[in-house]
């Protein structure tokens, strides 16, 4: 493969300050340039972008992974031309192959085991800062999934610009932006027809967002930003909160929820099974459940957490872990 043409160098400038802008710190680019920047990269024209500005911007820092799936026949084909276009480049690249995928929700279940395995990547490798290529119009289609999926505050915060390492430097680009990248750099990237199977959710989507040109998919990554903002304000709002109100005895805990607007009530009541029980994973219908049941003053468990309340004020006592009765028998 050949050595792909140069890029712009107002598209690199463009990049570089986007980063930097992530970070709300001039030096956050010097501190990346220090370390090893990873690529999540599927040979799509997104990612092969991504690759190319990241390269572009901080040659030999970059390092590349490909997730291969093995849920189509031609995964396989897809991550060789990745490793090629990587090696022409002089990037390191791995491909982590994925085996017996979970059944049910496929999409669910890739994305979460991608993640993983990325994240373990990452740590064997070293990788300070995971980079992926989620854009403008990804952004407009998952607020739009969400919004029909009746998500709250976090949910709408949409594709997150960063968390944890994990940084999206590509949500301010739109879609024919990067193929326009690529096409310039004089590369043919791969084509998932799973992009266009209707058989998916978002796939779906995207064929009836194509024709609502009013939709200004800049704008909505605005808002997902500004809903992001919220949703961080109204966690650090319940860490105060529980600093003020939430007392540990020595078997119960206790919590003054009086006074608290419904947001911040359903926020506490998490946080408070979090502190409680920490492996606990509290969620959807079941804290609503939980809440109107505590707002009436009746009681209420959750995992290993048993729940009560009286005039406003919770108390939580966390159950003993279940003994298993030994049996015996004949063989």
């Amino acid at each position: 493969m050949l050595t792909p043409n140069a890029l712009p160098d107002e598209a690199i400038a463009r990049f570089r300050t986007d980063i930097a802008n992530l970070a709300r710190r001039p030096s956050f680019v010097n501190d990346l340039a220090d370390g090893l920047i990873g690529i999540a990269i599927s040979g799509g024209p997104d990612s092969v972008a991504l690759l190319l500005l990241a390269e572009a911007t901080f040659p030999g820092r970059v390092v590349a992974a490909t997730v291969d799936h093995r849920l189509r026949a031609a995964s396989g084909r897809e991550a060789r031309f990745v490793a090629d276009l990587c090696r022409a480049m002089g990037v390191p690249h791995t491909t982590l192959v994925l085996e017996n995928m979970a059944r049910g929700n496929v999409s669910a279940a890739a994305r979460e085991a991608r993640y993983d395995a990325l994240d373990d990547w990452a740590d064997a490798n070293l990788v300070g800062w995971l980079l992926t290529a989620h854009h403008a119009d990804d952004q407009l289609e998952t607020m739009a999934m969400r919004l029909n999926r009746a998500s709250g505050v976090a949910g709408l915060a949409g594709i997150r610009s960063r968390r944890g390492r994990i940084v999206r430097p590509l949500l301010g680009w739109r879609r024919a932006e990067l193929v326009g990248i690529v096409t310039a750099a004089g590369i043919v990237a791969v084509d998932d027809p799973s992009n266009r199977d209707d058989r998916y959710d978002r796939a779906r989507l995207r064929k009836a967002l194509a024709g609502a040109d009013w939709l200004d998919p800049l704008a909505i990554v605005r808002s997902a930003a500004a809903l992001d903002e919220a949703d961080r304000a109204l966690d650090w709002t319940v860490l105060k909160l529980r600093d003020e109100r939430l007392v540990d005895g020595a078997d119960d805990w206790t919590y003054d929820a009086s006074g608290l607007p419904a947001e911040l009530l359903r926020r506490a009541l998490i946080d408070c099974l979090r502190v409680v029980d920490p492996a606990s994973r509290p969620r959807g219908t079941t804290i609503e459940r939980l809440l109107n049941a505590l707002q009436g003053n009746a009681t209420g468990t959750l995992g290993r957490v048993r729940c009560s309340a009286r005039n406003g004020h919770w108390r939580f006592t966390l159950a003993a872990p279940r003994r298993v009765k030994a049996t015996s028998g004949r063989d």
